[in-house]
């Protein structure tokens, strides 16, 4: 008989620790930056051990998958995931209805670069990121170039042809002056991240005037074709095969292995230079003729929560959990290489254009990034394959600033 109630009270109690525990549920996150794309497997693999969720991270972007196409995808077939990445405007214009409100979050009192809309936060952003003219010390420093002097486009165009007389001189035949794709599937180098400078090289940080023309149909010659100068001087000196062939991987592989002086990319690219052994720096981006005296820094890409999931309580709680606790903290500054959004965040980046980055920003030289308030698609899908025909000798410079004139005219 005590056998029999021992047995019962051992039956219950399984039963009722059974019903204590959480069942696990699912929280699919769709993300863009193949760079982390590991390190927050990781993070989210432990993440949903401590709090019985199942996450899983989709990873689309860089030059073999075209997010913003398979995104829309994603949703056209009804498989939604429960956190997804915008960019600015354009993407916010594209899904409104199926983002979630979270003004309010513990998160939101923790940054000043939420994504926000009409007073109410949408967005939480992914991180500060920076690009620019990245270069590498050792080269700049053996062919007689002050980085800081890089002010102008004249100051850049002296450098570059110093930089190739060392290289001559040396026999360095692998030496690559400027490290800068324009072919296809780069098209978020060009009609993106070097188009911004088009938008707001030059201006103070809130200065939207060129980006509220843009969308408005309106063109400032003058500015464009300053600006077409500056893109002439990148593809003339740039490495061709990279230029018209090159991906990703070659792009920043020729960076890493010390052969290119410069390289015109952002921190994220960080993560490739483990075995890089000289010293990196970015220099000014001059990308109007004189002046210019900072680097591209901003928040770039928010993550935001479906407003259809059924994992509501688990986005938002991941979402808290990476912006407030030491886990989130260390992943974001250590394992993914990132500038954190959040203040509360004290690590320092140990990868080196990711630091340079910080200190850009700590002295507030700093343009804006208003590249992501074009409408959806008219970087990537519009701008993008006209630097292409540019960059491979289709077109000239003057048929580059008339086709790229008159596709922001046709958005009036």
């Amino acid at each position: 008989m005590k056998k029999l109630l021992l047995a019962v009270v051992v039956v219950a109690l399984v039963f009722t620790l059974s019903a204590c525990k959480k069942e696990e549920t699912t929280l699919v996150i769709f993300q863009n930056k193949v760079e982390i794309d590991t390190v927050l497997r990781d993070y989210a693999e432990a993440w949903g051990l401590e709090n019985d969720v199942k996450v899983d991270i989709q990873t689309c972007g860089g030059d073999t998958c075209a997010y913003g196409t398979q995104i829309l995808a994603e949703f056209q077939a009804d498989e939604q995931p429960d956190i997804f990445v915008i960019e600015g405007m354009g993407g916010y214009d594209l899904y409104k209805d199926n983002i979630l409100e979270v003004t309010g979050e513990d998160w939101t009192s923790n940054t000043d670069l939420e994504f926000v809309v009409d007073g109410k936060v949408y967005g939480f952003p992914v991180a500060v990121e920076g690009w620019g003219m990245a270069y590498n010390a050792d080269i700049l420093d053996a062919a007689g170039v002050d980085p800081a002097g890089l002010t102008s486009q004249a100051a850049y165009e002296q450098a570059f042809i110093d930089v190739q007389a060392y290289f001559d001189t040396e026999g360095m035949t692998d030496g690559v002056v400027v490290s800068m794709a324009a072919g296809a599937g780069m098209e978020w180098v060009t009609g993106l991240h070097n188009f911004n400078g088009y938008l707001s090289a030059g201006l103070a940080y809130d200065d939207s005037s060129v980006i509220d023309d843009l969308n408005n149909g309106i063109v400032d010659a003058d500015r464009l074709e300053e600006y077409a100068d500056w893109v002439e001087l990148l593809f003339t000196y740039g490495d061709q095969t990279i230029l018209l062939s090159g991906g990703y991987d070659e792009q920043v592989g020729a960076f890493a292995s010390g052969d290119a002086a410069f390289l015109h990319q952002g921190n994220w690219t960080d993560s490739s230079y483990s075995e890089s052994t000289f010293e990196f720096g970015y220099a000014p981006h001059a990308t109007l003729s004189t002046g210019m005296d900072s680097i591209f820094i901003g928040a770039p890409s928010y993550y935001v929560i479906n407003a259809n999931t059924d994992s509501e309580a688990d986005a938002k709680l991941f979402l808290n959990d990476l912006a407030s606790t030491t886990e989130g903290h260390n992943y974001m500054v250590n394992e993914a290489n990132m500038v954190p959004a959040f203040n509360s965040v004290t690590l320092t980046p140990a990868t080196p254009l990711s630091a340079e980055v910080m200190k850009w920003n700590q002295a507030g030289k700093a343009y804006a990034w208003w590249q992501n308030d074009m409408p959806s698609g008219f970087g990537m899908e519009v701008l993008g394959p006209i630097y292409t025909l540019y960059a491979n000798g289709t077109i000239t410079k003057a048929q580059f600033i008339e086709q790229v004139t008159a596709e922001i005219e046709n958005l009036g």
